[in-house]
């Protein structure tokens, strides 16, 4: 499934995707959202944010924000976007992020969430020397996290509808 596709399978639910990219230095800086357009509102019922290196492993998770109550395939769109997008357009093969631990329990709800997308433990980042320089790239301490990005993205095609092969390109 590429980027066009997903993108056609937003347009059958209202919906749209929207990919904005900034490039620094070799260093791509992204937000992927899934909102819904009427009229002159916009209404963003999710987002994602990251930056990618040039290299198989340089997707780099930052953050994910889905509303309460969003309209179905929010969250696959924007996961699937993500994943086709950094096939597509970058080098990356493997995407990273963290479970940040803001509260008691929310964090372990983000690892059992993460898990359900397709994401596998690394370690957990915490206080210890050796975590200095990952607390300062994420801002936290936190379960680090992998994924295979087209493992992620083949998983997510079953989440969601079938496109209509008639559907012009």
């Amino acid at each position: 499934m590429d980027i066009n596709q997903l993108q056609r399978i937003a347009n059958s639910q209202n919906l749209t995707i929207k990919i904005q990219v900034r490039e620094v230095l070799g260093l791509k800086i992204f937000r992927i959202i899934v909102a819904q357009v009427n009229n002159n509102s916009v209404k963003i019922w999710g987002e994602i944010k990251g930056w990618t290196l040039p290299i198989r492993g340089g997707l780099q998770l930052d953050t994910l924000r889905i509303l309460n109550n969003s309209p179905k395939y929010v969250s696959a769109l924007i996961w699937a976007t993500t994943m086709a997008w950094a096939l597509e357009k970058t080098k990356c093969k493997f995407a990273r992020l963290l479970a940040i631990y803001d509260s008691e329990g929310y964090s372990k709800k983000l690892v059992r969430y993460f898990r359900l997308i397709g994401f596998t433990f690394i370690k957990e980042v915490g206080s210890s020397p050796s975590d200095l320089f990952l607390r300062l790239i994420w801002g936290g301490a936190g379960t680090l996290m992998k994924g295979d990005c087209s493992k992620i993205l083949k998983k997510l095609e079953k989440k969601l509808p079938n496109e209509d092969l008639s559907y012009p390109a």
